[in-house]
């Protein structure tokens, strides 16, 4: 993925204060469509989209940061944002007459609607605390990824969402073999190497369901590096498919590069959606926690 779990250790963070205001964004998008949520000049992607829509309203370029960089065709309905709206530009991101009693940004979100694509949409903005990092200070982030073993694929208007699985799965294996890699572990059998970024993680849930053809894995970490949900899920295909066994998975956690011996799973099964963060008064503590480059002792 650019990851839909990694993000650019690069991005600076704006200051807030000195004459800016920052906005959370809540965000839901179809990424089918999409070369991913970075900006990058020539595509088409979620943040360059964004970016476009509030400087036009705002009249003044801004950038949106968010709490994860979703690859090409990940979708996100819990994906959050921020950005660094000047003061003096802020007046220009309401209409003339709002309606009483509304929320303060909702003429805001109602106004970016006609400037937006349909596959993306600001669901809620809120003026954020001055510490909010939609990405340093997040402390855990949830995906789901669907699939269907259903003869004929999908219905046509899950398609763009849900991934055909046409060979059966042992739901009941992979669960198994999902606990193997549960907890504090260095994941780098399931992540693509980036140049000084560490590839240890916390995973705090990996689930499986079944109800008829449809089977959903969840997914939760505090963080995921570059290509890790998609490769988790492709891992524990291969044991659905009975070509691993469960315990294949633990002997990945060994490793100290990624694995050639699964592929990652298709994109488009792939949702964001959620993120989590603490109160405000936490919020400049879980940002240098977040900036803390983890090591763990391997036997």
């Amino acid at each position: 993925m650019t990851s839909p779990d990694a993000v650019s250790t690069s991005e600076p963070v704006t200051a807030n204060g000195g004459g800016f205001v920052r906005l959370r964004l809540d965000i839901a998008y179809d990424g089918t469509e999409f070369t991913g949520w970075a900006a990058q000049d020539g595509f088409r992607t979620v943040a360059g989209v964004l970016e476009e829509a509030f400087s036009t309203v705002f009249r003044t370029p801004l950038r949106v940061f968010g709490a994860g960089r979703t690859d090409t065709g990940v979708h996100a309905t819990g994906q959050v944002a921020h950005l660094d709206v000047p003061v003096d530009a802020l007046a220009y991101g309401y209409p003339r007459h709002a309606r009483p009693g509304e929320s303060e940004f909702l003429p805001l979100v109602r106004r970016l609607a006609r400037f937006l694509p349909p596959d993306v949409r600001v669901c809620e903005i809120v003026r954020a605390a001055v510490e909010f990092d939609a990405r340093f200070s997040a402390f855990r982030r949830h995906y789901e990824y669907r699939l269907s073993l259903a003869p004929y694929g999908v219905e046509p208007q899950f398609a763009r969402y849900v991934t055909a699985w046409p060979r059966p799965l042992d739901v009941e294996a992979m669960s198994v073999a999902s606990r193997h890699l549960v907890g504090l572990h260095d994941f780098a059998a399931f992540c693509r190497h980036r140049p000084g970024a560490t590839t240890i993680r916390d995973l705090q849930r990996l689930d499986w369901a079944r109800d008829g053809d449809a089977v959903t894995a969840y997914v939760t970490a505090d963080a995921f590096c570059w290509s890790m949900v998609r490769s988790l899920v492709g891992a524990l295909l291969a044991v659905g498919e009975g070509r691993r066994e469960p315990d294949w998975c633990a002997t990945l956690l060994t490793a100290n590069a990624r694995s050639s011996d699964f592929a990652a799973a298709p994109a488009r099964g792939l949702t964001l959606t959620g993120v989590d963060y603490p109160p405000d008064d936490e919020l400049a503590a879980r940002i240098t926690i977040t900036r803390d480059l983890r090591t763990l002792d391997k036997p």
